[in-house]
């Protein structure tokens, strides 16, 4: 686990994510309390994407970043750090990680919007749980402890 660069801000942005060749996570609506947008970009090709958890697409998403896109990424560079997500989207090495973040483009293509969703959702789900030492038998691939 890589700690934090800085705490976030979770009511505008719950869950942010480097997985999958792709900065990805979960947005508030900020015009409606029970909507939430599951916004990525891609590495490498800098595609966006942006739709709300039920598959239906952001109507400020064109050929720049969206809000939700530009809050997810603010997101990502306080908890990781500007230079670890701009090397994460093969952005030019030779541009200062943050001006590089600021002009970031790129084509809009469908993202995996129910699988980012679910995985936030099953997170969650481990908040319900009661306080144990017990290990939880979905986690047994999760590194803990001292290596032997």
């Amino acid at each position: 686990m890589v700690p934090p660069v800085h705490a976030r801000k979770l009511t505008k942005v719950p869950y942010v994510e480097l997985a999958d060749g792709r900065v990805q996570g979960v947005v508030s609506s900020g015009s409606a309390g029970e909507r939430v947008y599951v916004s990525s970009v891609s590495a490498g090709s800098h595609a966006l994407s942006c739709a709300t958890n039920n598959n239906r697409p952001c109507g400020g998403l064109g050929g720049a970043p969206c809000k939700h896109i530009r809050a997810l990424l603010d997101e990502a560079r306080r908890h990781y750090g500007a230079e670890r997500v701009a090397a994460y989207l093969r952005l030019d090495p030779d541009q200062a990680p943050e001006a590089a973040l600021s002009a970031l483009s790129g084509p809009v293509e469908p993202g995996p919007t129910g699988v980012v969703f679910t995985r936030f959702l099953r997170y969650l789900s481990y908040l319900e749980l009661p306080g144990t030492t017990a290990p939880l038998p979905e986690m047994h691939w999760f590194p803990a402890g001292r290596a032997l």
